[in-house]
This record gives structure tokens, C-alpha cells and sequence, in this order.
């Protein structure tokens, strides 16, 4: 299957993450900023790294940002930039506009411009660090929505060489398995009589409520205490 085409514009702190981890994931990724020194730091790591001011109309245009599958706007110092960007790459037709927003308002700018999601990367670290601190055991947490989370944790002991429809674990545990790690490599067509190896992670996504529950230790779905 063809690995999706990414446009990540703006490399700060972020973007340079974000493009250095798609890249690694053997994406296609070209990363724009206004910054040569940004854009050369990150080139030796992405398929393609360009300089471009994007509150120019036409700028994202001229990179072909339209034949991309997924445009990434991280940019943070300039909201005009910002907007910019969102808006011009809607205009193309990229199929699906990722946003950073700095604030609700930022945010609430960018959905109307149309982007298809807004994403807030401060507010998701603190959640990241709460469950972390909490002992929920997640080895990441990602909010899809304010009801809806992604998570990857190590599998219990006790569940090593069960399969999945053996564990029932949407019935048991309200969440849907979605992939499953081995070191650095990740299945996401899952068998559900596949056996678990030993030590393995899985990847689920469920409700925010259901993901607080506490499977790591080998009880069943019993909600932390507040």
C-alpha cells in the first residue's frame, strides 16, 4: 500500500518532530518554513525541505503542497502565517488540513477556515504527562476528540500468548485494538487469533472515560480513583 505524502509547514519545536517522525516512518514529507537555518537543519532528514514565506498567495501552490495527502500547518509565531497556510492549502484541495493552534481563538479561526482538524500539541503533552503521572501505565496518549483517545501500552503478563478474541478486550475493556508493536515495528491488520508475544504494545482508541481504566495490573476494567 502506497505511504501517505505529508507537508509540514513550519519547524519549530513541533513541526521538526512531527516531519522527522513521518520521515522516519518512511513517509514522504516535505517541510516548508520561512527560515533557512529550520529548513536546513531538517533537509538531510525529509524527501524534500524548501524556504517559503506562506502568507505570500501562491506560495504553497508553487511547491505542489496540492499533490500531498495530508498538509500540516505547525506554525506558531505568526497567526497571519497561520491562517495563511490553512486557507491556501483548503484551496488546493489537499484532502485532509491538520492546524496548530496556539489558543481557543486561533483555533476557532482556523475551523473556519475549514480546516479538518485543530490541534492543540500543549494541551495534549499535559494530558500525556497527567496519565504518565497517574500510573495509568500508557506508553503514549493521543486525543482524537474531547471524548475519544488514542493509546499504546505494554501488554500485562498475563495476557502474553491470548489472543484477542480470547481477552475480548471490547467487551472487557471498551477500547479497539487497532495495531500492535513489536520493538519498532507496528502491524496494524490485526488477527483476533493472533497470539500476543510477550512484551508487545498495542495501539487501541476508545472513549476518554474507558481509557482511564486500569488493565496494567491484571485486574479488570476498574476506573482509577479521582
Amino acid at each position: 500500500m502506497k505511504e501517505k505524502s505529508y507537508a509540514v509547514i513550519g519547524l519549530g519545536q513541533f513541526g521538526n518532530a512531527l516531519a522527522t517522525a513521518l520521515a522516519e516512518a518512511n513517509c514522504d514529507v516535505l517541510a516548508v518554513d520561512e527560515d533557512e537555518e529550520k529548513v536546513h537543519e531538517i533537509a538531510s532528514k525529509v524527501v524534500y525541505a524548501v524556504r517559503a514565506d506562506v502568507r505570500e498567495q501562491g506560495a504553497l501552490k508553487s511547491l505542489g503542497v496540492q499533490n500531498v495527502d495530508v498538509a500540516v500547518i505547525a506554525i506558531s509565531e505568526s497567526m497571519e502565517a497561520s491562517i495563511s497556510a490553512a486557507m491556501q492549502a483548503k484551496d488546493l484541495g489537499v484532502p485532509y488540513v491538520i492546524a496548530k493552534a496556539n489558543n481557543e481563538f486561533h483555533g476557532r479561526i482556523l475551523n473556519k477556515v475549514g480546516v479538518d482538524e485543530v490541534i492543540y500539541p500543549e494541551h495534549f503533552m499535559g494530558i500525556r504527562v497527567a496519565k504518565s503521572l497517574a500510573g495509568t501505565g500508557f506508553a503514549s496518549v493521543f486525543e482524537l476528540s474531547p471524548e475519544y483517545g488514542m493509546v499504546e501500552f505494554e501488554i500485562p503478563e498475563h495476557w502474553a500468548g491470548k489472543t484477542l478474541a480470547q481477552l475480548n478486550v471490547r467487551m472487557n475493556h471498551h477500547m479497539n485494538v487497532i495495531g500492535v508493536k513489536i520493538d519498532e515495528q507496528v502491524t496494524i491488520d490485526v488477527k483476533p487469533d493472533w497470539p500476543l508475544p510477550k512484551a508487545c504494545t498495542l495501539i487501541a482508541i476508545g472513549k476518554e472515560e474507558d481509557l482511564d481504566a486500569d488493565i496494567i495490573y491484571g485486574r479488570e476494567a476498574v476506573k482509577r480513583k479521582k
